[in-house]
């Protein structure tokens, strides 16, 4: 027999945990790749639809191509970045080179997998302009991904001959990007999906076939009409059933300096990129100004979309994480790490003075296989120091894999001698 006591208690356990659903299952992301559109240029195109975006969060001029001159130096081409968006990782981790795909290393996990981990009930959907993004990226299916399957894709379209018979001009493109847009508003104002991914194409291409030139500038026109399309949706969501919805709108790689057409390189210009969002609670790192330095990354959005759906990072997993969230508070951001003489010197920058930072490192690398690494704590400090000595002279040389660990958010940085 159960007391009176007991019963109340489980009620009330009962109770608790479905207000707690209800106001998690309200929570929805979308995040958006238009190909391709260096920061110089989305700033002079009229965008009425990104800056409606916009004034219900923000813009920020951001970048793609890790720490450049270092081991996290990342190709700007299009597959890279986006890699980079749903891992959180720069490429000497999720390892996808270049659009060839060969081996990404898929432990360093994307969001969609973090999602579907923890809400394996929760619906997930892709619309995109291109297969291998679902394929090869996500890795749908695959035995890598422990067989990750997304609920609801639209994609492959380019490789449809008949429907859409490939044309010089590349306007197959633009009306696959189209039917992209048309059935992810569909489907987002019928079934409100929690995490979305739309990918659109046609931009790249005007790029690359013009350069900085009308065709390039008209593409982004189109491309701000289709963001309208989806934000429209995303607004009769939020009225008609109060959900949630944090959305992300952002591009892969900026353009070469001399004529728009290339990217891959590290000029400022291929680097720098921007981000729209409606996302709240805007922390000082998304609205630090970046006239001439390097945040926010596209390593960011990935963290800041699983703080917004209450997606809960394994410690050993955070560890590895290279963006940090564009929302709520943070401990601290902007590290740096230098060894010299046997010891390893740390700085960063405090971004809120309470509580202390735990300074974590490794001299082994076997999370990449799949392994685990043996963390040494080196160091306690309030987070207000920002900075502090490693005595490394008696560990193994080469390699070191330093994790600063703080209240809101952790910091990583490699030495790789």
């Amino acid at each position: 027999m159960f007391s009176s006591k007991t019963v109340w208690l489980f009620v009330a356990s009962f109770l608790v945990a479905q207000m707690s659903w209800g106001q998690t299952d309200k929570k929805k992301a979308l995040f958006v790749i238009v190909d391709g559109i260096s920061s110089d240029v989305i700033e002079k195109i009229a965008k009425p639809n990104l800056d409606a975006i916009a004034k219900e969060g923000g813009y920020a001029r951001a970048y793609v191509g890790g720490q450049k001159g270092t081991y996290s130096q990342t190709p700007t081409i299009s597959a890279v970045g986006y890699n980079s968006l749903l891992t959180g990782t720069w490429v000497n981790k999720h390892n996808v080179w270049d659009n060839s795909i060969k081996a990404p290393n898929y432990h360093y996990w994307t969001i969609f997998r973090f999602f579907k981990e923890q809400y394996p009930q929760k619906r997930t959907a892709l619309f995109s302009t291109w297969l291998d993004n679902r394929t090869k990226l996500v890795g749908e299916g695959l035995a890598a991904t422990d067989h990750l399957r997304l609920d609801y894709s639209f994609d492959g379209f380019e490789l449809d001959t008949i429907h859409f018979p490939h044309d010089k001009q590349v306007e197959y493109i633009h009306k696959i990007d189209e039917k992209v847009v048309d059935e992810a508003a569909a489907y987002i104002r019928r079934e409100g999906p929690d995490l979305s991914w739309v990918y659109l194409e046609y931009t790249d291409d005007m790029g690359h076939k013009y350069g900085d030139s009308e065709q390039f500038h008209r593409a982004i026109r189109i491309m701000d009409d289709q963001m309208g399309r989806l934000w429209k949706a995303v607004k009769e969501r939020q009225k008609m059933y109060g959900e949630d919805w944090q959305v992300f709108i952002t591009t892969d790689h900026g353009r070469s300096p001399e004529n728009g057409k290339g990217h891959g390189g590290q000029s400022d210009r291929e680097r720098n990129t921007w981000i729209v969002t409606n996302a709240k609670d805007l922390n000082p790192y998304f609205k630090k100004a970046v006239s001439g330095t390097e945040v926010p990354g596209v390593v960011d959005i990935m963290p800041t979309m699983a703080r917004h759906l209450n997606v809960s990072i394994p410690k050993e997993q955070a560890f590895e994480v290279d963006g940090i969230p564009l929302t709520g508070k943070l401990s601290m951001t902007d590290p740096t790490a230098k060894k010299e003489a046997g010891k390893i010197a740390l700085t960063w920058q405090a971004a809120d003075p309470e509580g202390t930072v735990k300074i974590w490192l490794s001299t082994t690398n076997h999370f990449e296989e799949g392994g685990r690494d043996l963390y040494l704590l080196m160091d306690e400090l309030p987070v207000k120091a920002e900075k502090a000595l490693l005595d490394v002279s008696k560990l193994p040389t080469g390699f070191y894999k330093i994790v600063l660990e703080g209240r809101y958010n952790n910091l990583n940085r490699w030495i790789v001698e």
